[in-house]
């Protein structure tokens, strides 16, 4: 018998409809749209609107439409994993919340939480339940409400961050396409330069946590584009060199979506050129867990089966990684 690997096989996204522009932002902090640009790259970004809407209510629209495409239903789901730093609620998990918003009465499955490398870190998780045999459809959602948790009188994180979320299916395969190789990293001493200051259990929610503000983004800017500089240009070297691959070999890059000029420094470490660099940043920002399943989601069309895909992350934590997939049909 063949082995078995896991395969993309639908892919799908979801941006709410309000676009926060840079213009709009030069309004609201001391900011340009030139300054905002030339360094991070970023125009706009999608901010979710409406009393109670959630993270989940992004993935309820991006998995149904999902579902619909592959000609299933949410009772095929055997097992959601859904990557994501702003959860509905603390408990119980946004994939416990989908499911039964979806209707998937028959999926087990749970949160999985380390910043904007977290899609890439469910993905590699998800691959291994298929691989195993058990399961034939695993359901991987990475996405975020950032603007829950951006505090927009901060110019250095408000101009960054966007929400939106992408998913995709994973079904067995073997004809070798789909999850073919990851080099996944942690570093816990990065939490000292991006981080959520109060709300978990060092710190909990009081008078005092939330009259400074602590509930919001932190980032020591310069110290995180220099690690994830490094780090995701690394990996992705390291993931090429494992597999043989050579910049002629690699179809697409598929960078995690923070800033340009990283995405720049990975893809010229790589010898890829900016014609196989799958890029949206401009549009949406940084979704964090959202970004990888939205650049695929937007490039479907142009992947062709048997592209090789070199997906790289780096986040908070600090996380940073590379997953190897070879895609397994034409968009």
């Amino acid at each position: 018998m063949n082995k078995i690997t896991a395969a993309i096989t639908c892919v799908n996204g979801y941006v709410p409809e309000y676009v926060l522009s840079n213009s709009e932002l030069e309004k609201m902090v001391d900011t340009s749209d030139e300054w905002i640009t030339s360094r991070t790259g970023i125009k706009e970004r999608r901010l979710l609107k409406g009393e109670g809407l959630a993270t989940s209510d992004m993935a309820v629209e991006a998995v149904n439409g999902l579902l619909k495409k592959r000609g299933i239903t949410a009772n095929d789901i055997e097992l959601i994993i859904f990557a994501t730093v702003t959860p509905d609620l603390i408990f119980p998990s946004s994939a416990c919340i989908l499911a039964d918003k979806i209707g998937a009465k028959n999926a087990w499955g749970y949160d999985l939480a380390a910043a904007c490398s977290g899609f890439l870190f469910a993905l590699e998780t998800g691959a291994k339940f298929i691989e195993s045999g058990k399961y034939t459809k695993v359901l991987v959602v990475g996405g975020d409400k950032m603007s829950s948790i951006i505090d927009y009188t901060d110019r250095n994180t408000c101009i960054i961050f966007g929400d939106g979320l992408g998913c995709v299916l994973l079904e067995p395969n073997t004809e070798g396409f789909g999850v073919v190789d990851s080099v996944l990293k942690i570093d816990g001493n990065g939490r000292h330069y991006l981080h959520q200051k109060a709300g978990g259990s060092q710190k909990p929610p009081s008078h005092e946590t939330v009259d400074a503000r602590e509930h919001y983004v932190f980032q020591d800017g310069k110290t995180v584009f220099k690690f994830a500089v490094t780090g995701m240009a690394d990996v992705s070297a390291q993931i090429m060199d494992r597999n043989n691959l050579t910049a002629d070999d690699v179809t697409w890059l598929v960078p995690h979506q923070a800033n340009l000029r990283i995405i720049d420094a990975t893809a010229e470490r790589m010898g890829v050129g900016k014609d196989k660099i799958m890029i949206n940043i401009e549009k949406f920002g940084n979704t964090t867990n959202g970004t990888i399943p939205l650049l695929l989601w937007e490039w479907e069309n142009k992947l062709k089966k048997g592209d090789n895909l070199v997906l790289s992350a780096f986040g908070g934590g600090f996380t940073w990684g590379s997953i190897y997939v070879k895609w397994a049909y034409n968009g």
